[in-house]
């Protein structure tokens, strides 16, 4: 009978459109009360518990980092050299445009920023080049979710908090992933647009974009190569990060005044506002849930019903893909990769192996309608038309789908351990 009133007051609040952390705090008040020991002071210092971990520094910083080199012209300096270098390829802009958003998702971590960021510059480049307006919208839409795939991504930290997994670990378990989308996704571009005419580019030109481009190509090899050789934390690379690219951007380019400091960190506070309760009341119910014993007694309910390890994953794919329809990623990855973690480790599953097929099925999500974060992001900056660029994204989803099975069925190859 409790189980029923609780079904169907999470049924109630979604046809009510409540938000996320408003279903959270009624779930998790509901089971205080009625299976746990009704002290409702709890769920508090629940959140303070969950929110009380020095990692969680590393998602501000990131972001950011991310809008700080938005408002400057890391972005803009880095597209320069990448469109230089790929110039004399047939279709090497649409190359470039997906090259923009690998580099630039490595250093923001974010996939709406990223598709923003390199979007406001190759878009107009792509139309006035006469490239395929549906292929453009595709090419920048889809290479915006690289940014949650390759590290850092704010995704793989959540991951990592929620189910106290290396950090570290998942930023290089993502590496290969990410460049093999990558390739993917550029080789399609050269197929896509192969009678595009060449581009010749000069020695001088080429030095000319390396020397205005050389900060901005210094970023993602210190950021990176302190994550992977151990030097920094992923915290400690956040910080390093935007003290980087503030001192870049203000001293260096003075593309920035140090004033407008104060409206980037306005704007990153808002995004965080909206992040951090759900975040709170999410590991408030994660840490009930553990406390009645939910998990453990789902694992053993699962293991009955489910044969071997593979059907057991592809099960999560197909649960996945459906549930990032329509949650957003950071919410999936909350409310589900602690439900998910016992189950897959009762079937012998590593937990970053489940963190990396969490993230890239609901990167997925980024380009399925109707919560589609990427889609409405891409209807709002290019003022096209909604329709347009979901069927735009198929070819590039399909991709991201393909590399999806490659590293459900192969990790050994897929993942970098």
């Amino acid at each position: 009978m409790l189980e029923a009133v609780l079904i169907l007051l999470i049924l109630l609040l979604l046809l009510l459109r409540q938000n996320l952390v408003i279903l959270l705090f009624a779930v998790a008040a509901y089971v205080h009360y009625f299976y746990g020991d009704g002290v409702l002071e709890y769920i508090i210092e629940d959140m303070w518990i969950g929110l009380d971990k020095e990692v969680l520094l590393s998602v501000p910083l990131f972001i950011l980092c991310g809008n700080v080199m938005s408002k400057g012209q890391i972005a803009q300096r880095l597209i320069s050299v990448v469109r230089i270098v790929t110039a004399p390829l047939p279709g090497g802009l649409a190359v470039a445009t997906i090259i923009s958003c690998t580099v630039f998702a490595a250093i923001s971590g974010s996939s709406a920023v990223t598709l923003l960021s390199v979007g406001a510059v190759l878009y107009p480049a792509l139309k006035d080049a006469g490239y395929d307006r549906r292929f453009s919208l595709g090419a920048l839409t889809a290479g915006g979710t690289l940014g949650v795939v390759i590290p850092p991504s704010i995704p793989l930290i959540l991951f990592g908090i929620v189910t106290e997994t290396s950090i570290t670990d998942l930023f290089k378990a993502g590496v290969i992933p990410g460049i093999v989308l990558a390739v993917i996704m550029s080789g399609y571009a050269l197929y896509r647009n192969r009678n595009m005419p060449k581009v010749s580019v000069r020695l001088e030109e080429l030095l000319s974009a390396l020397k205005d481009g050389i900060w901005s190509l210094l970023m993602p090899i210190i950021l990176l190569g302190g994550i992977y050789s151990g030097y920094f934390t992923p915290t400690e690379a956040a910080a390093v990060a935007l003290a980087y690219a503030l001192v870049v951007e203000i001293f260096i380019h003075r593309d920035m005044k140090l004033s407008d400091f104060y409206e980037i960190s306005l704007s990153t506070a808002k995004l965080l506002g909206a992040l951090y309760p759900l975040l709170a009341m999410a590991m408030s119910v994660n840490i009930l849930l553990t406390a009645e014993e939910v998990p453990q007694n789902l694992t053993a309910w699962v293991t009955q019903h489910v044969d071997s390890p593979l059907a057991f994953l592809v099960a999560i794919n197909v649960l996945l893909l459906v549930v990032g329809c329509f949650l957003d990623i950071n919410a999936g990855i909350l409310v589900l990769a602690p439900i998910l973690l016992p189950i897959a480790s009762g079937f012998g599953i590593d937990p970053v192996h489940l963190g990396i097929l969490m993230v890239i099925n609901l990167e997925i999500g980024f380009l399925t309608p109707p919560i589609g974060i990427n889609l409405m992001v891409a209807m709002t900056a290019f003022k096209e038309p909604f329709a347009l660029i979901c069927r735009s994204v198929l070819p590039f989803a399909a991709i991201i789908l393909a590399v999806l099975m490659l590293v459900t069925f192969m990790p050994e190859v897929m993942i970098w351990r």
